[in-house]
């Protein structure tokens, strides 16, 4: 049997309706990598990313039983397509999944073993123990749902997938691989390749004996040059030459084949946003590509799918340069994590054109079906701290768990709920956040609001990144490349950076929502007497630290809105002020903004998540009220510390410079 690797879902497929063409691939499993899932009606695609299915016929017959060999989020995933196509399913957990959401929607489940995935999940011998329990073979084999060996291995190596894909004339990334003998001959080769060219040291390592070079006579100083420093570093002065692709773009084809020889491709993913080769944001179609090439990456991608009779979903990986010429990097034999935001604007439900093309079904659509309607992000949430390494993981248990579902055009593919495990043993992924609109501004827009909206406590995440990404002035440009995290954040990731109007938002909200909390205390602490405060009567002098630095806030409230004086400027607040929920919806001067008040205690200390970043906010707490002109005035301390003595009582007459309270 094939090995089965982390990341994958494996569907092993049983209870054939109708008759399907035998296949000898394995006696045994069928087994297939696969990536998160879902569908979508077109008609729905302007309104929702909800599930839906374009073209598919409910009395073509494919299968009684699956069995997903994965975990969480894809086999949530693929269960509900399933159950839709009215297919039992059965799921595989380890010991510490027994109540994992994808437990619980499939119809029968069985334990492989223990959390550590080498003795469950890729725990073969267990996998098809559960296999035979539950039934899910027919009489002759097992089916594997997926692309077949020869497909699998063939793209899984390296070298000979390049020369599969040189034999099927795709591009690649031209090079010389052998030892350039002198300044000559370096120029003859980069001419043949094309500028620019990079010239590396054969034993190089770390950036040294490396030179970019862009015309001839680059080239011949880039060749002196490196071979000193080749010499001088690592006593080697052989050097090769390979074309440099400048500020590259990691585009991605999704193709889909079936056994018959048919394959479309379905457009592209822009994919460029990474952290240490992981993709971070993607979107669908891409900014960068023009018409023309994007006809070209996918007439090679299928001509590569062709050519090792690829019969599933899966992708072609390109690097693209800035003048949109293209090479081929790999192939995934698998449906990615990316792949919905190609079913929001193309309206396939790939996990079941993958289970159609499995029973023999030849695929249902011609090229020119296949359209770009609207767009679509995605963002993957993880749970890592993103203020390490731009996403170091973290682990804990969710105490509160909320998707912003409620937005339109979002949708969130998880397996997780309130209460569940964020584990060592498991890839810290806690969904994929996809919005859709239209077009680019406005699926980023939803994006940017779903968010503000996701409630996500109990573990770090990486929220306050992808929005900083979304809302970056490059990206929004499409000025992006697969460096564009190290090349935005040279210094490692900070936050979000406050400009002056988005500061005293945040200050105004900030005191605005410590005075509603301190007059919902006294509303229920004062009820047997008249009210020190009135409500509607009271100006609160507020100090409130931020960022080290402390400014003077003056806060009024009448009934829902308060009127704050911050650094000059006076800003209206207006909210339900309902404490007890997650989200709080505030509008300042007529600006929509959704905060989330993470934490606060009686010496006025907040933490809130403001545009994604959470920012600590020590506030004065009231020590005295002083009535002047039939006004009520709040006097709130001003640094953290202990009351040493009250020199007054209630009712008494101070005038102004009166020792009032001291605090040590």
């Amino acid at each position: 049997m094939a090995g089965l690797w982390v990341g994958a879902v494996v569907l092993v497929v049983a209870g054939r309706r109708g008759r399907r063409p035998r296949q000898q691939l394995m006696r045994t499993t069928v087994l297939w990598t696969l990536k998160h899932v879902p569908h979508y009606s077109r008609q729905h695609l302007m309104v929702s990313c909800s599930l839906g299915s374009v073209g598919y016929d409910p009395n073509e017959k494919t299968f009684d039983k699956i069995l997903v060999a994965n975990r969480v989020e894809i086999a949530c995933r693929v269960i509900k397509t399933c159950k839709k196509m009215g297919i039992k399913m059965v799921a595989i957990h380890s010991d510490v999944d027994a109540s994992s959401v994808h437990v619980k929607m499939a119809d029968e489940a069985i334990c492989v073993g223990p959390a550590p995935t080498s003795k469950s999940y890729l725990n073969m011998d267990a996998i098809m123990e559960a296999i035979k329990k539950t039934r899910c073979f027919a009489a002759e084999d097992v089916i594997f749902i997926g692309p077949d060996r020869h497909a699998i291995q063939a793209m899984g190596d390296k070298i000979e997938s390049k020369l599969l894909a040189k034999k099927a004339k795709v591009n690649t990334i031209p090079g010389f691989d052998g030892v350039v003998k002198d300044a000559d001959e370096a120029v003859r080769i980069a001419r043949e390749i094309g500028y620019p060219v990079m010239i590396k040291a054969s034993a190089g390592g770390g950036g040294k004996g490396m030179r970019i070079a862009w015309d001839d006579e680059e080239t011949r100083d880039g060749f002196r040059f490196s071979s000193q420093e080749a010499a001088s570093s690592f006593g080697d002065d052989r050097l090769l030459i390979e074309k440099f692709i400048d500020n590259p773009r990691h585009i991605e084809i999704w193709v889909l084949g079936d056994k018959h020889g048919n394959a479309l491709w379905l457009n592209e993913r822009e994919c460029s946003i990474q952290r240490r080769n992981q993709k971070v944001v993607e979107e669908a179609p891409s900014i960068f590509l023009d018409a023309e090439t994007r006809r070209a990456m996918g007439e090679q991608a299928v001509a590569l799918a062709k050519a090792v009779k690829y019969s599933s979903p899966g992708t072609v990986e390109f690097l693209v340069d800035s003048k949109k010429n293209f090479y081929f990097l790999e192939m995934n034999t698998r449906l990615q994590v990316e792949h919905p935001v190609t079913e929001c604007i193309t309206g396939l439900d790939l996990v079941q054109e993958m289970i159609c093309v499995a029973k023999g079904y030849p695929l249902r659509h011609k090229q020119a079906d296949i359209p770009i309607n609207g767009w679509a992000v995605e963002c993957r949430v993880y749970a890592e701290d993103p203020y390490k390494s731009f996403g170091l993981p973290s682990t804990g248990r969710l105490s509160q768990y909320q998707e912003p579902l409620h937005l339109p055009g979002v949708r969130v593919d998880s397996g997780i709920q309130p209460g569940s495990d964020i584990s060592i043993y498991y890839d810290p992924m806690i969904s994929k956040l996809i919005t859709y609109g239209s077009d680019r501004t406005e699926a980023l827009k939803r994006m940017e609001d779903a968010l503000d909206n996701y409630v996500i406590r109990g573990v770090t995440h990486n929220i306050a990144l992808l929005r900083e990404v979304i809302i970056n002035s490059h990206f929004v440009k499409g000025d992006i490349s697969t460096k564009f995290l190290s090349d935005e954040y040279p210094d490692g990731f900070k936050g979000h950076t406050l400009n002056k109007s988005e500061r005293n938002q945040l200050l105004a909200i900030a005191s605005s929502l410590f005075v509603a909390s301190q007059l919902r205390a006294q509303h229920f602490q004062e009820q047997s007497r008249v009210p020190i405060i009135k409500p509607d009567m009271v100006n609160w002098e507020l100090s409130i630290k931020l960022h080290d630095e402390v400014h003077t806030v003056i806060a009024s409230n009448s009934g829902s809105t308060f009127s704050v004086e911050v650094d000059g400027s006076k800003l209206d607040v207006t909210s339900t002020w309902n404490l007890a929920l997650p989200l709080l919806p505030v509008n300042v001067d007529g600006t929509q903004r959704t905060i989330q008040c993470l934490s606060r205690d009686a010496g006025g200390n907040m933490s809130i998540q403001f545009l994604g970043t959470v920012y600590n906010v020590p506030e004065g707490q009231e020590i005295c009220v002083i009535e002047a002109m039939k006004m009520q005035n709040s006097m709130t301390a001003g640094k953290t510390g202990k009351v040493k003595s009250v020199h007054c009582k209630a009712g008494d007459t101070v005038g102004e410079g009166d020792l009032l309270v001291e605090m040590e």
